[in-house]
């Protein structure tokens, strides 16, 4: 039997046909993926207990502020870290450290550069760093540890971030 071209046609037709009605039956997920929200209550207070500084955290945020992520390493000089998701889709992490403060800085801001540029928060002076990847708040005036507030986010979300901030 000899195969015609309307043969390869009819065959290529039934194909399309074929993946078109599974494609429409294949769940398709549009939008953005729905982000899982975090405990972190026993950890801010193991992180309390353990630290040699105030950990701070945020209080009175809105529903819309997802934390998404904590860890306490203690055995890393304190290292305190809690991110969040904010309300327009961006990240937003509070940073704090025992550490070496410019080695930190620059760790947590992803090599952000201070502008030199202040602004006061609740009576507290913070420093804002921008870069290619994170921007940053830096609470200034603190010994033995440093704040930072960064992320993906604007300078707004940082300040709302640094405005819900409490150590107890």
């Amino acid at each position: 039997m000899q195969k015609t071209a309307r043969d390869m046609v009819l065959s290529l037709a039934l194909i399309v046909l074929a993946a078109g009605v599974v494609w429409l039956f294949i769940p398709h997920e549009d939008g953005e993926p729905d982000v899982k929200r975090v405990d972190y209550r026993v950890d801010l207070l193991t992180a309390r207990r353990a630290a040699s500084y105030p950990v701070a955290a945020p209080e009175g945020l809105p529903e819309a502020w997802k934390p998404t992520s904590v860890r306490f390493q203690g055995a890393d000089a304190d290292a305190w870290h809690l991110g969040f998701h904010a309300p327009d889709g961006e990240y937003v992490a509070v940073e704090q450290s025992a550490g070496k403060r410019t080695v930190f800085i620059e760790d947590k801001t992803q090599g952000a550069a201070r502008t030199g540029a202040t602004q006061q928060i609740d009576g507290r002076t913070w420093t804002r760093y921008e870069g290619d990847h994170y921007d940053a708040l830096v609470l200034e005036g603190t010994e033995g540890s440093t704040t930072v507030v960064t992320g993906t986010a604007s300078f707004g979300q940082l300040t709302t971030m640094a405005e819900a901030l409490r150590t107890e």
